[in-house]
């Protein structure tokens, strides 16, 4: 088993992000999460996932529970080690300096060097209390009205939340790359307002399946933010816009991320990248011609579409995606559920994002309503 330490606000929105790079993933604590199973090459490009360890085991959140648990663990490995304590989102108020003490002498005990700047082998230690989802996994559904259903839940806090207090013990097995910050949408060579930041566009590409050997297609593609970090994953990605404007600025941004000799900061090769001006409702691709399809779908305030009136073309999106995938993901400021489902789309997930007061973003996980249940 593996223990997930999982970044954000949105524990449901890592931990369905986080299904791309693990199995059987379930919530354990706020901020925390277990998996039977890892791809640490995954790991490496998630968004929401800090870190995946080897798990000890779990027990109370206070540090003699912590010590105990780690005094009775049997410990197969060789080399020097660090123990590195956190307190999840402040939720214990347990002093991680002393519980690294205490759990370090543990391991000199048991024979161990300790050797903090460079050790063989990292111990994490996760003190977490608080209320947790009883595994959202975003809002899955079967059903036309599954996500009612959900809703309805969602307002009773019982039937969706439990109270958890964890400490939980690992040996460090895969972290993500935390670069993102230098893919801010006003660092890059062409920046509109409004561009999705690459925190969000990296965990949209790893909702779409991104990754080597697939193809991801945004036929909204605005300024290219997803198609860069979907590239950065290692897939080849194809973008579309209405606009020549953005189609050069995607061109431009792309060209500066992807056209490099060296793998990405995630370590793979950098996706190929094409990208022409077109029409979101009428992709000039055959049937099943991508393995998923990305896009943002204008806003409220964006919403003066040159041809189509706004539900026009996220209906006519909706279809023409389906047509040319299997799987996609919709980010838009309202739901578009119901078009979803007109398209002949199953909604696999769906979260709410708060952006500020007045923008929350909707995100919808789509896969094909004929798939097996």
């Amino acid at each position: 088993m593996y223990l997930l330490e999982l970044g954000g606000e949105d524990d449901a929105f890592a931990a369905q992000e986080a299904r791309s790079a693990a199995v059987d993933v379930e919530p354990l604590a706020p901020g925390l999460a277990m998996a039977s199973t890892i791809v640490p090459e995954r790991i490496r490009g998630l968004a929401y996932t800090h870190r995946a360890s080897e798990l000890v085991g779990h027990t109370d959140a206070d540090p003699a529970s912590a010590r105990a648990l780690l005094e009775a663990a049997p410990l197969d490995r060789e080399g020097s080690v660090a123990v590195r304590a956190t307190d999840v989102k402040g939720t214990t108020g347990v002093d991680t300096a002393a519980a690294e003490r205490a759990l370090g002498q543990v391991l000199v005990d048991r024979g161990f060097d300790v050797d903090l700047e460079t050790p063989d082998h990292e111990l994490r230690v996760a003190f977490s209390t608080g209320a947790t989802a009883a595994d959202a996994a975003g809002a899955r559904e079967n059903g036309p009205d599954a996500a009612d259903e959900l809703a309805a839940q969602e307002d009773d806090a019982d039937a969706t939340t439990e109270s958890a207090s964890v400490c939980a013990l690992g040996w460090l097995a895969a972290e993500s790359v935390r670069d993102f910050g230098e893919r801010r949408p006003t660092d890059k060579p062409f920046f509109q307002p409004g561009s999705m930041d690459p925190l969000l566009a990296r965990a949209i590409s790893n909702l779409a399946g991104a990754r080597p050997g697939t193809t991801i297609l945004d036929p909204m593609c605005g300024t290219g933010g997803v198609l860069v970090e979907a590239g950065l994953l290692g897939a080849d990605v194809i973008g579309t816009d209405a606009q020549s404007k953005m189609v050069r600025g995607a061109r431009e941004n792309l060209t500066h991320f992807l056209d490099r000799g060296a793998p990405s900061p995630v370590g793979v090769e950098r996706g190929d990248w094409f990208v022409a001006r077109g029409d979101g409702t009428q992709l000039p691709l055959p049937d099943d011609a991508v393995d998923a399809v990305v896009f943002d779908a204008p806003y409220g305030r964006q919403s003066k579409i040159e041809t189509h009136r706004l539900s026009d073309l996220v209906s006519g999106a909706l279809s023409e995606s389906r047509r040319v995938a299997g799987r996609a993901v919709l980010v838009a400021d309202r739901s578009w559920a119901a078009e979803a489902r007109a398209a002949d789309w199953t909604i696999e997930a769906s979260f709410e994002r708060r952006v500020h007061r007045s923008l929350t973003r909707y995100v919808l996980v789509l896969g094909p309503a004929d798939a097996p249940s």
